[in-house]
C-alpha cells in the first residue's frame, strides 16, 4: 500500500496544468461501445479509475491503442457481449464504480447488460435507482439478484418516451442518454443533469451522429438513430483538480498559475473561492493565484456566517466541499460547510482536528470551521486517505503543516489525481512516495 511522506511549510511557485476531467472520462470512454468505428479521445487522465475502466473494455474485446500523450483510440467492432456473464467481469466491474456507465451503451447496441453492484468511494449511500428507472422507462426489464448483488437488464426493444428524473443525477442522466441514442422514437428527459461532463458527452454523441437537443439545459430531447459512427473528442480540464490547486495555493501561501482551465466551464467555482478571500485572476484561459499573507472569509450582507453548500449544476459541486473546508482552516473568519448529498464525506475532519484545526462537526452533513488566521500552524501527523477528495484535502493540509506528515492509503488519491506527487514536487512541494 503506497504512502506519502509530506514535509510541510513549503511555499510553491510555478505553473501547473490540470489533468483531463475524471468524471467526463468515465462517461465518454464508455460511449465508445456505441459504435463499431474508431473513436479517438484525447486529454484522458491516466489515473487508477480510468485505466481500470479501459482495461475492462479491453476484456470485452475493445481494441485500444495509445496514440499520443494522453490520447487513445478505441474500436468496438468485435465486442464479446458474453463476457458480462463471467465471474471475472463480476469481480472487475464490482470493484469500479465507473463501470456502471457501460450499461447504457450495452443496452442501446446489444440489448442486454449485467452489472454488479458498483464500488467506489465510501462516502455514504450512492443509489443507482435513477439509472434503472430511466432504463425501465425506455422499456428495459431488469432483475436484481440480492444474494450476489447483481443487476441483470434486458433491453432488446428500447423505445423513446418522456421521463421526469427523480433526481438530476449526472451519471444517471449520462447512462440514460447513451441508452436512448439508438432507441426507437423520441426520448425526452426532464430534470436532466446539465454539468459540463454531460454537455461534453452530448457533444461527442452528436459528433457520432446522435440527435440530441437541449444540451446545457435540464430538458434534453433525443431522437433515436439506427447507427453511430466514429469521432474525435477532447476531454475538458478537471474542474475538481483546478479547485484543489486554488485551495492548495491559498493554504501554502504559494504563487501558482493554473494553465488552460477552460474558464467558461468552471461555473461558480472561482467566485466561491473568492468568497473565502482568495485572490485569483483570470489571465486569458489561465488562473493566477498570488501568494497571500492572509485571506478573509466573506459574510452575508447582514453580517451572518457564510454557508457554502453543494448543489446540482450550476450550483457548487460536492466534490470541492472537502477542499473548501480544509482551505477555511487557515482563513480569517468562520464558515459553515453543508454537504447535502453524502452523509459520510465530512468524517475526515477528525484528522484535521488532530492537526490543530478548529472544526465543529455539527452532524454528518454540516461542519463549522473557525479559521486560525495563520496564528497557529497545523501540525504534521499520521493519517489515512478515506476517499479521493478527502485524501487530497488531507494532502493540502499536510503541505501547509509544520513538520512531517505521513498519509497512508494514497491509492485513493491516485484514483482521481494523476502523478500528483511528481507534479507538485515540480513546483516546490516535498512529497516522497513509499
Amino acid at each position: 500500500m503506497a504512502i506519502f511522506e509530506v514535509s510541510g511549510g513549503r511555499h510553491m511557485q510555478g505553473e501547473i496544468v490540470p489533468q483531463g476531467a475524471k468524471n467526463e472520462a468515465l462517461q465518454v470512454i464508455c460511449a465508445v461501445l456505441l459504435t463499431d468505428e474508431k473513436v479517438v479521445i484525447s486529454n484522458i487522465p491516466e489515473i487508477v479509475d480510468v485505466m481500470k475502466l479501459i482495461d475492462l473494455l479491453k476484456e470485452f474485446g475493445v481494441k485500444v491503442e495509445k496514440t499520443g500523450d494522453s490520447e487513445y483510440t478505441f474500436q468496438s467492432d468485435a465486442v464479446n457481449i458474453d463476457y458480462i456473464d463471467s465471474k471475472e467481469f463480476r469481480k472487475k466491474g464490482g470493484a469500479l464504480r465507473g463501470s456502471i456507465m457501460i450499461v447504457g451503451p450495452l443496452l442501446s447496441r446489444f440489448g442486454k447488460a449485467l452489472m454488479p453492484k458498483p464500488g467506489g468511494d465510501k462516502i455514504g449511500r450512492r443509489r443507482v435507482d435513477t439509472h434503472f428507472i430511466g432504463f425501465e422507462n425506455l422499456g428495459a426489464k431488469f432483475t436484481y439478484d440480492e444474494e450476489n448483488e447483481i443487476f441483470s437488464i434486458d433491453g432488446k426493444n428500447l423505445r423513446g418516451t418522456y421521463m421526469l428524473l427523480d433526481e438530476a443525477s449526472v451519471t444517471g442522466t449520462a447512462n440514460i442518454i447513451m441508452a436512448a441514442t439508438m432507441a426507437e422514437g423520441i426520448t425526452t428527459i426532464y430534470n436532466a443533469a446539465c454539468e459540463p461532463y454531460v454537455q461534453q458527452l452530448c457533444k461527442m454523441l452528436n459528433g457520432m451522429g446522435a440527435k440530441i437537443s437541449g444540451v446545457g439545459s435540464n430538458l434534453l430531447t433525443i431522437e433515436g438513430v439506427k447507427k453511430l459512427s466514429g469521432t474525435h473528442h477532447r476531454i475538458l480540464p478537471d474542474m475538481i483538480e483546478i479547485g484543489s490547486f486554488i485551495g492548495m495555493a491559498a493554504m501554502t501561501q504559494s504563487e501558482i498559475t493554473i494553465k488552460n482551465v477552460s474558464w467558461e466551464n468552471l461555473g461558480i467555482i472561482p467566485s466561491v473561492f473568492r468568497r473565502l478571500g482568495i485572490q485569483l485572476e483570470k489571465r486569458n484561459d489561465d488562473i493566477y493565484i498570488p501568494a497571500q499573507d492572509f485571506y478573509e472569509i466573506d459574510t452575508y450582507i447582514d453580517g451572518s456566517i457564510l454557508t457554502i453548500a453543494d448543489a446540482i449544476w450550476p450550483g457548487f459541486t460536492p466534490d470541492l466541499l472537502s477542499i473548501v473546508l480544509v482551505t477555511a482552516t487557515q482563513a480569517r473568519g468562520t464558515i459553515m460547510i453543508h454537504q447535502k448529498m453524502f452523509e459520510s464525506r465530512l468524517f475526515f475532519v477528525d484528522k484535521l482536528i488532530d492537526m490543530g484545526a478548529k472544526i465543529i462537526l455539527c452532524d454528518p452533513h454540516r461542519a463549522t470551521v473557525i479559521g486560525l488566521d495563520r496564528k497557529q500552524q497545523l501540525r504534521g501527523i499520521q493519517m489515512a486517505s478515506p476517499d479521493i477528495r478527502a485524501g487530497v484535502s488531507l494532502l493540502i493540509a499536510a503541505l501547509s503543516a509544520r513538520g512531517k506528515s505521513t498519509i497512508f492509503n494514497v491509492t485513493q488519491i491516485d484514483r482521481g489525481y494523476q502523478f500528483i506527487d511528481k507534479r507538485l514536487n515540480a513546483i516546490g512541494a516535498e512529497i516522497i512516495r513509499k
